[in-house]
């Protein structure tokens, strides 16, 4: 077969054309048709509220957009008719929103929640549902901030410190508070952001630190308070042992911060020793030192020697008992040390009675009851010795007059008037010693004159008495010991000192002035006793001190008498 022939006889086919792909045309339909119900659902759902929206609180959500509007006026209207209080740490104060013009823009409110709009987050919020909104809020910030600086003073606070105390022994933490600074600008943002939901708001406010911090309130309370506290501290001293409670010492700790804020705790020295000193004594391991005794026989002494006490070292006892109250070793061993009183025997035998350095008398009429009461506390008083720079108080010898004592009733002044009591009549024994120790320069530290001027007295220069408030008390401040001797005769009375002589005493006075003339009465009480009138004036008398010839000191005193009114008696009981 030749070539011709195969090609006349085979028919050669040609290849068929390739199917053209239909599937882009269906992709493009589905994605057409998902646009289409996009479009439709933002169409659709852009008229109403994303359902679960809710605005400043009030629930919204699925309602149209004029639905929606209608509810949040309604609740706005509500709000604006009730007060807008802005509180702080320190207080409250309430703002009327019509004052500030605050209010909602309802309608911006609302068409930011609805609408027409293509955007993915937007449609996807519409078909899952919303959530919490805020409002719209309007306010005139100037004069919301204006009320919020007018208020300042109730609405600022500053910083209260807090403390740590052992009172009692208990520990007792006060914690500190910071201080509050209102930033009413800010408060006007938190307004906005919180109103109408929230009618009561919490301002912004700076906040003030306290110098002391909770951390190191806690820090003290944990290293030292509460160790502290934890259980008594025993002292042992001399041989012996005694315990001291925390509530006995908790007042000699002190738990001060320093300006840094930091607390070191330390012991009030004065404190801390008078605690332990008395406990100490309480238990007899402390021993108070005793004076030397100068008694006398007439005038001839005899000095009974001073005993040496026992006492606790003050060093060692502020040392040893704190280490003992802050740590756990509840023990402190304490030193001793003798000790002596300051009266002691060689001072008492230096300082005896050299001489005599006063005397004074004043007179009486023999017979009257008066009589016996003044010999009574003249016995009593005489042989008194007093030390140098100790006191003298008449009352504190005599103690109150009664019968039981021996004291019978005599003339008295009571409210500017005669009458009777027990004792009366030892105002003469006061004002002869009151003369005594002006002449021999004592400290004269209480003493009162008569109501009216008596004649038997020096003027000016004399010493009522009464239990238990009138006294005659004095103060040694001579160079040596003073025995008070003391003699009575049937019409008189002498005080005499005798010490070592430290001063020569010259009295002054002045004449008499401010006279003022008594009133006459009568009365019908039977308890009633005559008075003869005496005119009320104004005194001043003076002591001038000299040593070898020369003043070294001068003193004045001013008294005043009152009038002693005529009294004529009607109705006296028979005596």
């Amino acid at each position: 077969m030749t070539l011709d022939t195969l090609y006349d006889e085979v028919e050669w086919e040609q290849p068929a054309e390739p199917a053209r792909s239909r599937w882009p045309l269906w992709t493009g339909i589905g994605l057409a048709v998902l646009a289409l119900a996009y479009v439709v659902t933002a169409v659709v759902l852009g008229d109403r509220v994303p359902r679960g929206t809710s605005v400043a609180g009030v629930a919204v959500g699925g309602q149209s957009a004029g639905a929606a509007r209608a509810t949040l006026t309604t609740a706005v209207d509500a709000a604006v008719a009730e007060p807008l209080v802005l509180a702080s740490t320190a207080g409250r104060i309430e703002v009327t929103p019509g004052d500030v013009d605050l209010g909602v823009d309802v309608d911006a409110t609302v068409d930011e929640l609805v609408g027409f709009s293509l955007v993915p987050t937007d449609v996807w919020r519409h078909v899952t549902g919303g959530g919490a909104e805020p409002a719209v809020v309007t306010v005139d910030e100037a004069k919301l901030t204006k009320a919020v600086e007018d208020a300042r003073s109730e609405l600022d606070a500053e910083p209260a410190e807090g403390s740590i105390s052992l009172a009692g022994g208990k520990v007792a933490v006060k914690q500190p508070v910071p201080g509050t600074t209102v930033d009413p600008l800010a408060t006007v943002g938190e307004v906005r952001r919180w109103w109408p939901a929230e009618t009561t708001i919490e301002v912004a406010a700076r906040t003030q630190a306290t110098k002391v911090s909770a951390e190191e309130l806690a820090r003290v309370r944990t290293e030292f308070a509460d160790v502290a506290v934890s259980a008594p501290v025993t002292v042992t001293a001399g041989g012996k042992s005694f315990p001291i409670a925390p509530k006995d010492y908790a007042g000699a700790i002190v738990l001060k911060p320093d300006e840094a804020g930091t607390i070191t705790p330390r012991a009030d020295d004065k404190k801390l020793s008078a605690v332990v000193h008395a406990a100490a004594k309480k238990a007899k391991v402390e021993v108070e030192a005793k004076d030397a005794v100068v008694t006398f026989s007439g005038r001839t002494p005899t000095v009974r020697p001073h005993v040496a006490g026992l006492a606790l070292d003050d060093a060692s006892l502020r040392t040893e008992v704190w280490k003992a109250l802050s740590g756990p070793e509840r023990t402190a061993t304490v030193a001793t040390k003798a000790t002596e009183p300051s009266f002691t025997t060689a001072v008492a035998r230096k300082t005896l009675p050299k001489e005599r350095i006063s005397s004074f008398t004043t007179y009486f009429q023999a017979g009257q009851p008066r009589v016996h009461n003044i010999r009574l506390a003249s016995r009593l008083i005489d042989g008194t010795y007093i030390p140098p720079g100790e006191k003298f108080s008449m009352n504190a010898i005599l103690g109150q007059r009664t019968p039981e004592k021996g004291y019978v009733k005599a003339g008295i002044i009571r409210g500017g008037r005669a009458a009777e009591n027990y004792g009366g009549g030892i105002s003469q024994v006061s004002t002869t010693i009151f003369n005594a120790a002006f002449f021999s320069g004592m400290k004269l530290d209480a003493w009162t004159p008569h109501y009216y001027y008596i004649s038997r007295y020096p003027e000016g220069r004399e010493a009522t008495i009464s239990w238990p408030d009138l006294h005659n008390i004095f103060t040694n401040t001579t160079d040596g010991g003073v025995l008070m001797e003391i003699d009575t005769t049937s019409t008189s009375i002498t005080v005499s000192f005798h010490g070592t002589k430290k001063w020569d005493i010259d009295a002054t006075k002045s004449p008499r002035r401010n006279f003022v003339q008594p009133k006459k009465y009568t009365d019908d009480d039977p308890e009633c006793l005559n008075q003869s009138p005496v005119p009320g004036f104004t005194v001043d008398v003076g002591r001038i001190f000299r040593q070898g010839g020369a003043v070294v000191k001068r003193e004045s005193y001013t008294t005043t008498y009152r009038p002693e009114d005529d009294v004529t008696c009607t109705n006296q009981k028979p005596r």
